[in-house]
């Protein structure tokens, strides 16, 4: 028998990678090992996770908002941040759900377009986990069509000092139902250069009156997340709730794009894990008195899956230093989301099968990232989303309208 490779050691992978990066991220996966991968199919079956527990550990890391500069942020890089979220999925996707949305978004959005107040008084707490921030922008009848939302934001009074009234209901928040603040973004009765209500984006306290959360149950996908439903009904805040570098749907479409980063690291994190868990499962299990790991068809499900792996683990690096340069567009994150997704679900799936009827229980990972990512194939832009931005980028043709 000839020694064994990690998919990892076959190519080399880690040599795209700084030594400091990969440090960083070998720290990240010591902890989840301490903290969190031995709970984490319980997590999933009973549909919840310790956000609040686990968001203090993680601030202790420095991983919330890792990738900003100031205000308690760590200022790491962009690929530092990447392969902290691959061993974040690695664990469950849920988990590299609640602090993408934390940090992307919720600290992104303050941090790119908000106040220096704003700033000040936010960020230092969700960056140690002392806060849980989310970001509401989605609707019930508002997904992929971003600026079909309904909520509402109207000004009480005159001139700049009045205050704002929100109205509208905010639908598949993660976070929302444990979170301290919201980033809600509605539409005003400023009108913009074409005469259509201008959206802006208000910071919101979920202490404040008329604000509710509704938690969500009964999901099939995504179970060790915490998700709700946020209505808001006449709620009042000051001037100074509004962020006031954001302007129209830049603001929030900004904020999905630097999520979707994540992603593209995270769900590489997914396929690792199937993978290896199929290789070590592979190896004791027998049948026919030898090991399945020695059957050809096992053995072409594993070069296939770690070929499919190699390569979305290099589109990600490849995005991480032209994100780190500076560079990266958000088409060719959308390329990423769309490319790497769709993969990784697929080499979940198809490995779920090398672990037999093992491999539909919550002992054994890969049918549990396969599910995780129908939910990472649809949000922060679907799949068929991310096909048509990419198609018009070739093109130079619309095909939304």
């Amino acid at each position: 028998m000839t020694k064994t490779q990690t998919p990892d050691e076959l190519l080399g992978i880690d040599s795209v990678f700084d030594g400091e990066d990969l440090d960083s991220a070998k720290v990240v996966r010591q902890w989840l090992g301490e903290h969190v991968r031995e709970q984490i199919g319980s997590y999933f079956q009973e549909g919840t996770l310790p956000v609040r527990e686990l968001s203090k550990g993680l601030g202790d890391l420095g991983l919330l908002g890792m990738h900003l500069e100031g205000y308690g942020c760590a200022g790491t890089s962009a690929t530092m941040y990447g392969l902290a979220c691959r061993e974040l999925e690695a664990v469950d996707s849920g988990l590299r759900s609640m602090v993408s949305v934390q940090g992307s978004l919720a600290m992104f959005a303050i941090h790119r377009f908000g106040s220096e107040d704003q700033k000040q008084e936010w960020l230092p707490k969700l960056a140690a986990g002392d806060a849980i921030g989310c970001f509401g922008l989605t609707e019930h009848d508002a997904g992929s069509d971003p600026a079909g939302m309904r909520t509402k934001a109207k000004r009480d009074g005159s001139g700049d000092d009045a205050d704002w009234v929100l109205d509208g209901v905010k639908m598949w928040i993660t976070n929302a139902p444990v979170s301290d603040v919201v980033i809600v973004w509605a539409k005003t009765d400023e009108p913009d250069k074409n005469g259509n209500p201008t959206i802006r984006g208000f910071v919101v306290p979920t202490d404040t009156p008329g604000v509710s959360v509704a938690e969500i149950h009964d999901k099939i996908s995504l179970r060790a997340s915490i998700t709700g439903e946020v209505t808001l009904d006449g709620v009042r805040l000051p001037a100074s709730a509004m962020l006031p570098e954001a302007r129209g749907l830049r603001g929030p479409l900004t904020c999905l794009s630097e999520a979707r980063f994540g992603i593209v690291f995270g769900v590489t994190g997914a396929a690792r894990d199937a993978l290896t868990t199929a290789i070590d499962y592979a190896g004791t299990r027998e049948q026919f008195n030898r090991p399945i790991a020695g059957f050809q068809l096992t053995q072409a499900k594993l070069a296939n899956a770690t070929s499919q792996y190699s390569a979305i683990t290099l589109m990600a690096a490849h995005l991480g230093k032209l994100k780190d340069a500076g560079t990266i567009t958000p088409d060719q994150v959308s390329l990423g989301k769309m490319t790497n997704v769709d993969t990784a679900m697929n080499i979940a799936r198809d490995l779920r099968a090398v672990l037999g009827g093992a491999g539909i229980t919550a002992d054994y990972s890969p049918i549990r990232h396969a599910v995780n990512l129908e939910t990472v194939l649809t949000y922060e832009g679907t799949h068929e989303v991310h096909q048509l931005s990419v198609g018009r980028a070739l093109t130079g043709i619309n095909a939304f309208a």
